[in-house]
């Protein structure tokens, strides 16, 4: 048997610090808001009527 022991306890802990570190960030991080990309989508609609409607005129 090996003289060497590694706490389990202390293994836990820094999982848990870990973890507890990582929730905390993402929690922290802002949402990207998905207003961009509708107003992206709006545009081009907008912009391919506005082409559609002059070629057909």
């Amino acid at each position: 048997m090996s003289d060497q022991h590694i706490d389990p306890a202390g293994n836990t802990q820094a999982f848990r610090a870990f973890a507890q570190a990582r929730e905390q960030e993402a929690a922290a991080k802002p949402k990207k808001s998905p207003l961009l990309p509708i107003i992206a989508v709006v545009a081009a609609i907008v912009i391919i009527g506005v082409a559609a409607f002059l070629l057909l005129r």
